[in-house]
């Protein structure tokens, strides 16, 4: 299985519609890749690693599906539709990983 992570650094002074992107973005996105998609997870950040630090990430989204292949199939058909939306709930940039997930409980 494969996670791809979507970060959203903590940028001094950017903005993030966290309702717009949990009530509308992530059902768009399922939406889109349904029948691939196998879970979603939103995490919001709440500190860095020492008690009271801000965040690295303000929010992480994160989509798991069987395969690489899965996700580029499910994905690429609707890119434009996925990404258009990025606009509409923050300015800020994100930065996408695949990972392959080894272990998980």
């Amino acid at each position: 299985m494969i996670k791809v992570s979507v970060l959203y650094p903590n940028i001094k002074g950017s903005k993030f519609d966290m309702k717009y992107y949990c009530e509308i973005h992530i059902p768009l996105v399922e939406q889109k890749l349904r029948g691939s998609l196998r879970r979603v997870v939103v995490e919001k950040g709440i500190s860095g690693g020492t008690p009271g630090s801000k965040p690295t990430y303000i929010v992480s989204g994160h989509l798991i599906f069987d395969s690489v292949e899965a996700f580029d199939n499910a994905f690429f058909p609707h890119a434009d539709a996925i990404m258009g939306d990025i606009p509409n709930y923050t300015d800020i940039e994100p930065i996408v990983q695949v990972s392959e997930i080894l272990l998980a409980h």
